[in-house]
C-alpha cells in the first residue's frame, strides 16, 4: 500500500510538465514578451531549489502534514493563476512569478515525501522503489491532458484548475496508507525476493499504463481517462497475486521440482576474491591515501603522467555509499562532472518541454500541442522506467549506473540535430520523444546515483544541491530561446508572436552543442567511477553467495 500511495502521489503531482499547454494563454492574458514568460517557467523550476525546506519541515512535522502542506501550496499557486486566466481577478506580474515559485516548491515537497516513503520502507530495494515511483511523475502531463480532453477539450485554463485540485484529492486518498505504515523490521532474503517479484509485476503494469496513455485516441476521452484510472488502481490486486504465487510455490512446485538443481549467484572469480578477502591473504597493488580533506590519491604501482591520466585518476571515488557532507561534496570533481552532465542533459529536456507550446505554434502546429505533450510525457515515463534496468539486468549485463547515465544522454543531441535540420511535424514528434526518453531516465536515475556516489544517509541534502542546476539551466537555456524568439517576433493582437523555422533554429543548435558537452562530462564520470562500481558489485556478489 505504501508503494501504491507513492505511485499515486507521483502520477498526479508532476504538474510542471503541462506548462506548455496553457503558457500561450497566460502570455496573452498578462501581455508579456517571451522573455518574461520564460521567467515564469524559471520561477516554477526555481521552486525546486527550495526542496531542502521540506527536509527541514520533516524534522518538526510528521510526513502526512508535510504532504498536505505541499498540496495546499499547489492549490493556492495554481488556483490563483486559474482565476487570473479566467479574468476573475487581476494580478501583477511579480505576484504571478511568486505563485509559479510556490507551485514549483510544492512539487519538490511531494517528491521528498515519496523519497522518504521509499527509503524507509524498501531499504534493500531502494533504487527499484524510487525509479518505479518517480517514473509515474513523468506520466502526469499525459494524464492531465487526457482529463482535460474528457472534461472540455477547448479549455486551456482547465489545466490550471486540475493542477490545483487533483494533488489535494490524491493526498487525501494516500493519507490512510501513510498513517498505517508497517513498522520497520529486519529484512530476510525471502522478503527481499518477495519485494523483487512485486517490482517486476508493477513494472509490467507501468509499461501497460504508459502504452495505454501513449496510444489513447483523442476521441472518446472520457472512456479512455476512466480506463487510465482503472490501470492506476488495478495494482492494488497484487497482494492476491502474491498469495497465489506463494500457494503455487508451496503446494504445486514441490511436486514438480527436479532434485539436484541449484543456482549459482556468483562466478568463480568472485568466489575466489571472497576467499582472499576472508583469509586476508590477498595482495593488491592499489594503495589508497586519504587526507583530511577527503581527497584520495590512487597509485597502481607505476607512475603515469599526462592530462588524461590526471583527469581520470585525480580525486576519484574509491568506494560507493561513502557519506559526504556539503563541504566535502562541493570539493569533489566527480560531483561537478555529475552536476554538469545533469545541467547539460536532463535540464535541457525540461526547458524544451516548457517551450513546446511556442515551438508548435511557431511551426503552425498549435493543434498538435496536446499530442506533443502526451509524447513527451509518455516517453519521459518510459525513460524513467528504463532507469531500473541496471538493477534488473545486473546478473546478466552489469554496467555501472554512471555508464547507463552516459548512454541515456545520447538521444538528446541526436534529437536536437533532427529538430535543427527540418521543420516537419514528424521530425518534431521524433525529437520530442527522444528528448523525453533521455530526460526521463536522468530525472529518475539521479536519486540512486547521488545515493551511491555520495552516501544514502545524505541523499536528501545532496540531491537538493544537485537539482539547483534546474533553475539555473531553466534561466540560461530559457532566456537564450526567448531572446532568439523575440528577435524574430512581430506584434499580433497585442502580443509578440514568432512564426517560422528561424524562431528556434539557433536555439536548437546551441542546445545541441551544450548537450554534447554534457555527454562528454558523463563519459568522464563513468570512467572515473567505474572502478568503485566494480568493487561494490564484487562485494555484493560475495554477500549474496
Amino acid at each position: 500500500m505504501i508503494l501504491m500511495a507513492s505511485i499515486w502521489i507521483q502520477a498526479f503531482t508532476g504538474t510542471n510538465f503541462d506548462f506548455s499547454a496553457y503558457s500561450s494563454e497566460l502570455k496573452k492574458v498578462l501581455q508579456v514578451s517571451q522573455v518574461e514568460l520564460n521567467y515564469l517557467a524559471t520561477a516554477s523550476d526555481l521552486g525546486k531549489a527550495f526542496g531542502w525546506s521540506s527536509g527541514l519541515a520533516l524534522v518538526y512535522f510528521p510526513l502526512w502534514i508535510v504532504m498536505f502542506i505541499a498540496a495546499f501550496m499547489g492549490f493556492f499557486g495554481y488556483g490563483l493563476q486559474w482565476l487570473l486566466i479566467r479574468r476573475i481577478i487581476t494580478l501583477p506580474y511579480f505576484l504571478v512569478f511568486l505563485l509559479c515559485l510556490l507551485a514549483g516548491c510544492s512539487i519538490s515537497w511531494f517528491n521528498t515525501v515519496c523519497f522518504v516513503l521509499c527509503i524507509q520502507n524498501f531499504p534493500r530495494s531502494r533504487p527499484l522503489a524510487i525509479s518505479l515511483t518517480v517514473s509515474f511523475n513523468g506520466v502526469s502531463a499525459a494524464l492531465y491532458n487526457l482529463a482535460a480532453k474528457a472534461i472540455n477539450p477547448s479549455s486551456y485554463d482547465l489545466y490550471l484548475l486540475l493542477n490545483a485540485s487533483v494533488p489535494l484529492f490524491t493526498s487525501i486518498a494516500a493519507l490512510i496508507p501513510i498513517l498505517r505504515q508497517p513498522p520497520i523490521s529486519p529484512l530476510h532474503s525471502d522478503i527481499t525476493r518477495h519485494d523483487h517479484f512485486i517490482f517486476i509485476v508493477l513494472n509490467i503494469f507501468a509499461v501497460i499504463t504508459g502504452l495505454y496513455l501513449l496510444l489513447a485516441p483523442s476521441n472518446h476521452a472520457k472512456l479512455f481517462f476512466s480506463g487510465a484510472i482503472v490501470l492506476l488502481i488495478l495494482p492494488l490486486g497484487i497482494p492476491g497475486m502474491v498469495y497465489g504465487r506463494n500457494w503455487f510455490k508451496h503446494a504445486i512446485y514441490p511436486k514438480i521440482l527436479v532434485k539436484g538443481s541449484s543456482f549459482v549467484f556468483a562466478d568463480a572469480d568472485d568466489l575466489d576474491l571472497c576467499k582472499e578477502l576472508l583469509d586476508g591473504n590477498h595482495d593488491t597493488t592499489v594503495v589508497v591515501h586519504n587526507d583530511d580533506n577527503g581527497i584520495e590519491n590512487v597509485q597502481d604501482g607505476t607512475t603515469r603522467k599526462g592530462c588524461w591520466e590526471m583527469m581520470i585518476k585525480s580525486d576519484r571515488l574509491v568506494m560507493l555509499e561513502e557519506e559526504h557532507d556539503t563541504k566535502r561534496l562541493l570539493c569533489r570533481i566527480d560531483f561537478w562532472l555529475y552536476y554538469f552532465a545533469y545541467f547539460c542533459g536532463g535540464t535541457i529536456g525540461l526547458v524544451y518541454s516548457n517551450n513546446l507550446g511556442q515551438i508548435a505554434q511557431s511551426l503552425g502546429l498549435s493543434s498538435s500541442t496536446s499530442t506533443l505533450i502526451t509524447l513527451y510525457s509518455s516517453f519521459s515515463f518510459f525513460g524513467r522506467l528504463l532507469s531500473a534496468a541496471p538493477d534488473f539486468l545486473r546478473m546478466k549485463l552489469y554496467l555501472a549506473r554512471t555508464g547507463w547515465l552516459a548512454i541515456a544522454l545520447v538521444p538528446t543531441p541526436l534529437a536536437l540535430l533532427v529538430l535543427s535540420m527540418t521543420e516537419a511535424e514528424v521530425a518534431l514528434q521524433i525529437g520530442t520523444s527522444l528528448i523525453g526518453l533521455s530526460s526521463g531516465f536522468i530525472f529518475s536515475a539521479a536519486v540512486s546515483i547521488t545515493s551511491e556516489l555520495f552516501g544514502p544517509r545524505s541523499v536528501g541534502v545532496n540531491h537538493n544541491i544537485l537539482i539547483t542546476n534546474i533553475p539555473v539551466g531553466s534561466l540560461v537555456y530559457g532566456l537564450l530561446s526567448a531572446l532568439v524568439y523575440d528577435a524574430n517576433a512581430v506584434s499580433y493582437r497585442g502580443s509578440l508572436v514568432c512564426m517560422g523555422r528561424e524562431c528556434y533554429f539557433v536555439t536548437f543548435v546551441w542546445w545541441g552543442c551544450v548537450s554534447v558537452l554534457g555527454l562528454f562530462s558523463s563519459v568522464l564520470l563513468f570512467l572515473r567511477t567505474r572502478r568503485a562500481y566494480d568493487r561494490f558489485e564484487r562485494n555484493r556478489a560475495c554477500l549474496v553467495s
